[in-house]
């Protein structure tokens, strides 16, 4: 089969597209054809190299995939060849007290697609049984790869960890990311008001159509000041935070007393300072969050089959051409998932 692989860690001109074994699969998973795999920062931070995580090589990363099942694996049971499937991106054990306990998002063996395991940047992929979800039949392929880890993550950290309540004011960081356009979306869902901010304005006019309420240049506005002018001096419930340092000071700032910040990256960067003064004086929560379950991931598929959330789509490239598609992620010139078609 064709596959994208790196060799070493580097700029995105280490990836190669060439020839790699066909995946050979257990008992309990499926091959599956791979019909698109849309990409995430997770790639570009497995294609560089994270210290202390030995990413194995050679490598084929991807964590968002659809396509059709190809091979079943003895014990399968559940769906059939030649059927269409979304993937959740994450492996666990499913067998330990997290998993059985359906907060599979905290087992110790926990990894994505792409991630410690090869992934979905090829023709074809093996994948849990358990990984294949239904397919919503009102997408295509690449907006069907757009769904599960930006839309997993997002529901994870509003609705399980921030308990997002209708209502509330929150604040979205980097709202044309796919974590952001995701956000903007479920906070609506749940009658939330959305403050988002962006680099440009063009992004800025793409979150209103997906429901955000005010807006924030964070290139020629400071983001605290403005929230601070729209809540009249209160403060956001939720700040949805994903960004890292580069607006980690302004996110705390933009706290009503009582409101919680809830992260789950940090692209600019991890050493983030708290005065603890602040943090308990005003009765702050700061939440982590890490993807999510698989549980969610099929709450959120339903709501995309019934047209209340959608997979924003930015720009698809042939899989071959997967080295541009990583520099122009890198670029942050997209609003939504950037996407490869196989």
């Amino acid at each position: 089969m064709k596959a994208i692989i790196f060799h070493q860690h580097g700029a995105p001109d280490v990836l190669k597209y060439e020839d790699a074994p066909e995946p050979s699969i257990r008992p309990n998973e499926v091959l599956v054809r791979v019909k698109a795999c849309a990409l995430n920062h997770l790639d570009l931070w497995v294609r560089r190299g994270i210290p202390g995580v030995p990413i194995p090589l050679p490598h084929i990363p991807g964590s968002d995939v659809s396509g059709e099942i190809a091979q079943l694996g003895a014990d399968v049971t559940t769906v059939r060849v030649g059927q269409k499937v979304v993937l959740a991106p994450g492996v666990t054990c499913a067998k330990c007290t997290a998993c059985l306990s359906g907060q599979d998002n905290r087992c110790r063996q926990f990894t994505n697609l792409g991630y410690l395991i090869d992934g979905g940047c090829a023709e074809f992929v093996r994948a849990p049984e358990v990984n294949c979800l239904p397919y919503p039949e009102n997408l295509t392929f690449e907006e069907a790869a757009s769904i599960p880890l930006v839309f997993q993550t997002a529901w994870h950290m509003l609705v399980a960890r921030a308990e997002l309540q209708p209502g509330e004011d929150i604040l979205v960081l980097g709202a044309g990311s796919g974590v952001g356009s995701a956000a903007i979306q479920i906070a609506k869902f749940f009658g939330a008001r959305v403050l988002a901010t962006a680099s440009t304005d063009e992004k800025l006019q793409k979150a209103k159509q997906l429901g955000a309420d005010h807006f924030i240049n964070h290139k020629t506005q400071k983001i605290r000041d403005e929230v601070h002018r729209i809540t009249n001096k209160r403060g956001v419930d939720i700040v949805f935070e994903h960004v890292g340092t580069a607006t980690w000071d302004d996110s705390l700032a933009s706290l009503a007393a009582g409101g919680r910040l809830v992260t789950c990256g940090a692209t600019t960067g991890y050493d983030a300072k708290v005065d603890l003064r602040f943090l308990f004086s005003r009765q702050l929560s700061l939440l982590g969050s890490y993807m999510g379950t698989k549980s969610e991931l099929h709450t959120v598929i339903k709501l995309v089959t019934a047209g209340r959330l959608r997979p924003i789509v930015d720009r698809v490239f042939p899989l071959a051409e997967a080295a541009a598609a990583h520099a122009y992620l890198e670029s942050s010139s997209q609003f939504g998932k950037v996407v490869l078609a196989v």
